[in-house]
């Protein structure tokens, strides 16, 4: 065979035959599926742009299928080494089906309606058993701490950070205490406003903390919780022994109920994650993790919300709302509405659902 023979039938080393071939194998497998991919495309189309009204009932049941051979027809495109641009078209309409097949298709505002309707709600109530045990927790650390200091005041000084307690020591001047909380000297509020910001951080902290560590089979979170809520009872111990507990309590009210309220549920859903882990029931290790991790992620940002509005409170309401009745007032106002909202929104949704889902079982 001559050298120019040679030529015509090998470009680069490649045989122009197996060239020819692949292209011709990868034009007929285009031409035998191409009309499905423009359907499957069409279809998605419309519904990326919302005109969902456009799509034939056909076509809406004929989707599912559309997309399972449109993902066959890429893993043989791979598989057989087809044209690059043939597989890439492929992925990118698989991946477009796959979000309109499988994929999540609600707007923020339909998410945040179904969030404040009655998904957080439930989310609460699924871990009540977890919540029960934090209240205990709660009252068991706040009765600690505020022993322990009664029987030794030293003991404040190890419970409480200096950059937290300032001049709120024991035996601190009753007069300074009460100023500092009714808040009327600018001095005062400029303190109170450092020692409020303080309490913020270090409960937001704990929140979180607390559901983060949940994956340790919750110790860590029972051990933050429990020295949190000791640190609360050991400064209540100060301002009751200078006889303005009730102002105390007032003063803490007006935003703490709802900051500690979202302490207690960041605890509690991180107990029930790490008390999923170890009791499983009748699920996989994994599934009840993924569960968990699911309700406990719905339950957090809800606190985030909580803590937001406690911020809020803190560093306005509290600083303006003086009078101890009105602090009780709103303080209280709030951890009713909280109790009910979370006891009784989107019951009847729920129930709606769980029976729909029962029926199609």
């Amino acid at each position: 065979m001559s050298q120019a023979e040679t030529a015509s039938t090998t470009i680069g080393g490649i045989d122009t035959s197996v060239m020819s071939n692949a292209i011709l194998r990868s034009d007929r497998f285009r031409v035998e599926r191409e009309a499905e991919w423009q359907r499957l495309d069409t279809i998605i189309t419309h519904i990326e742009k919302g005109r969902t009204r456009r799509i034939s009932d056909e076509d809406a049941m004929a989707l599912p299928t559309l997309y399972r051979k449109t993902v066959s027809a890429l893993s043989i495109a791979r598989e057989s080494s087809l044209d690059d641009g043939l597989v890439t078209y492929l992925e990118s309409l698989t991946l477009r089906a796959y979000y309109q097949v499988y994929g999540t298709r609600t707007s923020l505002g339909r998410w945040l309606s179904e969030f404040i309707g009655g998904g957080w709600s439930r989310a609460i109530r699924a871990i009540q058993l977890e919540i029960w045990i934090m209240v205990a927790i709660m009252i068991a650390g706040s009765v600690v701490g505020y022993v322990l200091v009664d029987q030794n005041s030293d003991w404040y000084f190890a419970l409480v950070p200096g950059e937290m307690s300032g001049g709120r020591v024991p035996g601190a001047d009753p007069a300074i205490l009460k100023e500092t909380l009714g808040g009327v000297e600018e001095g005062s509020k400029d303190g109170l406003s450092v020692f409020a910001a303080s309490l913020f951080s270090n409960n937001a902290g704990v929140g979180i903390f607390a559901f983060a560590l949940g994956f340790a089979f919750g110790i860590p979170t029972i051990l933050l919780e429990i020295y949190n809520f000791t640190l609360l009872g050991a400064m209540t111990w100060v301002f009751v022994d200078a006889d303005l507990g009730v102002e105390f309590i007032g003063w803490l009210s007006i935003h703490g109920t709802t900051e500690l309220l979202a302490i207690l549920l960041a605890g509690a859903a991180g107990l029930h994650i790490g008390r999923s882990m170890a009791f499983p029931g009748q699920l996989t290790h994994m599934a009840a993790l993924q569960k968990a991790g699911t309700q406990g992620a719905l339950v957090m940002t809800g606190v985030v919300v909580m803590l937001i509005m406690a911020a809020v409170l803190e560093g306005f309401g509290r600083q303006l709302i003086t009078g101890t009745v009105a602090r009780y007032a709103i303080g209280y106002g709030l951890l009713l509405f909280w109790i009910v909202y979370f006891v009784f929104a989107g019951r009847g949704k729920g129930s709606a659902q769980n029976n729909g889902n029962s029926d199609g079982a």
